[in-house]
């Protein structure tokens, strides 16, 4: 069954359409912000929602650091399974190590500072676990001996959340994906989620997760309404207000809305509290409101979607709105679009095929090796782009987004320079293509750089 909520509108459920509309405008303006998706939700009902083409809403999205509040979920209803007490400590869920890991402090660290991000660390650790052990990152975090005492400082640090998963696969003898499905994808109505898998097997926990628009709300919802999901208790009242909650300040993130404090896996902020992810996956959660906002995007600048949602999306709730605002709102969601390459017609190409040769990465950018443009009669121009892990081949759109599979491409032509715009549109990544055809040389460049994905390894896993 797919995530499904009773579809409204924004003055029935007590929100000003204008306001929304005025808040699509900031994220279409603001330098920096790309929307790919939004849905508000209030009361549990759908006030609004569009997606920009190419993104759709039967799309997964890669969520990114989004995916620690996942992981989090699972940790909870391990909790009220009682399969983990957030006070047992984290070595003992790992006797392997027990002789290795001897800082006191270490083996001081408890199942709650992982979910708090306090494990001791004072930065991030990823780097420094993998060096010391590349092939059990558990192991490494755990031989790093902290630099305070567990509970008392925050960092964000991926391996808390990777551990964390570990212990959730540990105590239910499943994976993150299996342990979850039927306790609560099931429940929520979630049938298309995937991640992102390390060379053990093991999901990362901390990011790589894939799922839909509605599913990012179905979270942001069932938090809201304290862990009860159609009157089915899936996480107890008090891990929710727990998760909800600072449970560490850090009053040294440079941000305002990074600044408010950390709960499990959650973020507090100046309103509410939210899940995020890199380049703008959001799960925002206004308790006063009784408001989810589910957002993904490619954004660099995300304290301006939040600055965005607290300027016209705030004053906008509780004021009176109207039938004819509903309606152009609505209007203009169901036509969202980001602009395709602009330029004359691509025509036809020089007689045969157009390819680099074999090169270093650094000659053509963005980690490719080779590029290659052909022409048939089915398919038009078609473009094929080669990296160490493999090929992806995809028809281009002639001035328009044509989506193939896990792409949309756009070309245009201006005179013998050709400009393709290449979207993995189950990311937020979207990848510039530039070519010459006088003097066959090509270069490529991420508008966004993938954190941990190849161009050839882009699409979503398959679990």
């Amino acid at each position: 069954m797919t995530t499904t909520f009773r579809r409204s509108s924004p003055s029935a459920l007590g929100i000003d359409a204008a306001g929304v509309d005025r808040l699509v405008s900031a994220l279409e303006g603001a330098p920096g912000v790309e929307p790919h998706s939004i849905m508000v939700l209030r009361h549990g009902e759908v006030a609004a929602e569009g997606w920009w083409a190419p993104f759709a809403a039967d799309r997964v999205h890669l969520l990114y650091s989004m995916s620690k509040s996942f992981t989090a979920a699972a940790v909870g209803i391990a909790v009220r399974a009682g399969l983990i007490d957030l006070d047992a400590t984290v070595i003992s869920h790992f006797p392997e190590l027990d002789a290795e890991v001897t800082d006191d402090r270490t083996r001081r660290m408890r199942v709650r500072h992982l979910l708090a991000m306090a494990s001791g660390h004072r930065t991030e650790t990823i780097d420094r676990a993998r060096r010391l052990d590349p092939t059990n990152t558990v192991r490494g975090f755990l031989l790093l001996p902290v630099d305070e005492e567990p509970g008392t400082v925050f960092a964000y640090n991926q391996p808390c959340t990777y551990t964390l998963g570990e212990i959730v696969r540990r105590v239910s003898g499943t994976s993150l994906l299996g342990y979850l499905g039927p306790r609560l994808f099931a429940p929520l109505g979630i049938d298309d989620f995937s991640w992102r898998r390390d060379d053990s097997g093991a999901e990362l926990g901390y990011s790589g997760g894939y799922t839909t628009t509605a599913a990012i709300a179905a979270l942001g919802q069932l938090y809201l309404q304290g862990g009860v999901w159609n009157g089915e208790r899936l996480l107890d009242e008090d891990w929710v207000a727990a998760a909800t909650s600072t449970r560490v300040p850090n009053p040294d993130e440079a941000n305002p809305d990074w600044s408010v404090g950390y709960g499990f896996q959650f973020w507090m902020a100046r309103h509410g509290f939210r899940g995020d992810g890199a380049y703008g996956q959001f799960c925002i959660v206004l308790p006063e409101q009784d408001v989810v906002v589910a957002m993904t995007g490619q954004s660099l600048d995300m304290q301006a979607v939040l600055d965005a949602v607290w300027a016209h999306l705030l004053p906008a709730v509780d004021r009176p709105g109207s039938a004819g605002d509903d309606e152009r709102l609505h209007g203009r969601l169901a036509g969202l679009a980001l602009p395709p390459v602009h330029g004359d017609p691509l025509g036809d190409l020089p007689a045969g095929s157009v390819a680099t040769p074999d090169a270093p990465s650094t000659r053509i950018g963005a980690g490719l090796e080779a590029l290659h443009l052909s022409q048939d009669t089915e398919r038009g121009w078609v473009l094929t782009l080669r990296d160490a892990w493999g090929e992806v081949t995809a028809p281009v759109g002639d001035g328009s987004w044509l989506v193939a599979g896990a792409t949309a491409t756009s070309g245009a032509r201006t005179g013998d320079v050709v400009a393709i715009d290449v979207r993995f549109v189950e990311t937020p990544h979207l990848l510039h293509v530039r070519w010459d055809l006088a003097t066959g040389s090509a270069s490529a460049a991420w508008e966004t750089e993938p954190l941990h994905d190849a161009v050839s390894t882009l699409h979503r896993p398959t679990d």
